[in-house]
């Protein structure tokens, strides 16, 4: 076996491409053994040859977003999907009749609540499907800081070790507004700093001296209703989503305006949050933090093409604490 090993492993390095030795380098990516990290050099060049792929339609204006290397390049999108949303899939029927639109009339044609400092630094959730924290934390963060005028960084992992007993399953996946109520119950949610976060299943260590924000209810919104979405967004601050996060284009992607006809609007199966909505050139879009850390996206961000149809049900699950 360690000849075969050793053989396996020239190969590998013969095989080996700058690009691959940059993406370790830039990374920090490290494999147990030489056979794992030929495996993972292949999944890495398939990769490539797909963003470059798309990317060229992209270059032709045929698309209005691009791909891009990221830290979890060397993954195959199964993996990627079962490591970082949990696979946990929440599905809706579609509604009988189409839902109530809102007024959107007098609202500003762009929002941005990083400008207005409602917004705390991306984070990495890591191996770990517990996206569905990061969303409710990043909505009630926000909330947070406009009543109070301090922008606190909650935790997570308070919500993943001990919000079980209402539905929600650690890194294994739940949802937003499950988190609330467990916050509402609880009175109260810790700091990031007092219960750091761990990617990991823990046992609950909430500590009531530690908290950071409280919260009095939810408010959900209408189902799959963009206007009503851009209305709360606007009056009220960031806002709990949950997108279909399921096609290689999403894991994968660089920047621009994301706009994907493959995408469902009543599945989804990633949490982040809406924290603004603007316009560039022709094309609407939601401003979406998301909780893969800043090599993805735009700087950990995505913008998701607005007023299409519900892109990716990112109207489907909107909720937000009422603080």
């Amino acid at each position: 076996m360690r000849i075969l090993a050793l053989i396996v492993y020239g190969l590998a390095v013969a095989a080996a491409t700058p690009e691959w030795e940059n993406f370790k380098a830039t990374h920090s990516k490290s494999y147990a053994n030489p056979i794992e990290e030929q495996y993972r050099m292949s999944v890495f060049l398939e990769k490539v040859k797909y963003i470059e792929e798309f990317n060229k339609l992209y270059e032709k204006g045929e698309k209005s977003y691009y791909l891009k290397i990221n830290a979890y390049s060397d993954l195959t999108h199964e993996e990627l999907l079962a490591q970082m949303t949990g696979g946990f899939e929440t599905r809706v029927d579609p509604p009988t009749e189409p839902p109530k639109e809102v007024s959107v009339e007098g609202l500003a044609d762009s929002v941005d609540w990083r400008a207005k400092g409602a917004v705390t630094p991306v984070k990495d959730q890591g191996q770990c499907g517990s996206c569905w924290a990061f969303s409710a934390v990043a909505s009630l963060e926000g909330m947070h800081f406009l009543k109070t005028g301090s922008l606190v960084s909650l935790s997570e992992q308070n919500l993943i070790d001990c919000a079980w007993a209402y539905g929600n399953y650690g890194c294994n996946g739940g949802k937003s507004y499950i988190a609330y109520k467990y916050i509402r119950d609880n009175e109260g949610i810790d700091t990031e700093s007092a219960y750091p976060y761990t990617a990991s299943d823990g046992h609950c260590r909430y500590d009531p001296s530690n908290i950071g924000a409280t919260i009095s209810s939810y408010v959900q919104l209408i189902p799959g209703t963009e206007s009503a979405l851009q209305q709360a967004v606007h009056d009220v601050g960031p806002v709990s989503v949950r997108v279909d996060a399921r096609h290689p284009s999403f894991g994968s992607y660089g920047g621009g305006v994301y706009f994907e006809p493959n995408c469902d609007i009543y599945a989804a199966n990633q949490g982040a949050a809406v924290v603004g909505y603007g316009v560039e050139g022709d094309n609407e879009y939601w401003l979406v933090k998301n909780s893969w850390g800043t090599t993805w996206g735009e700087e950990g961000y995505i913008r998701m093409a607005k007023n299409q149809g519900n892109m990716c049900a990112i109207a489907t699950y909107s909720v937000y604490p009422v603080v």
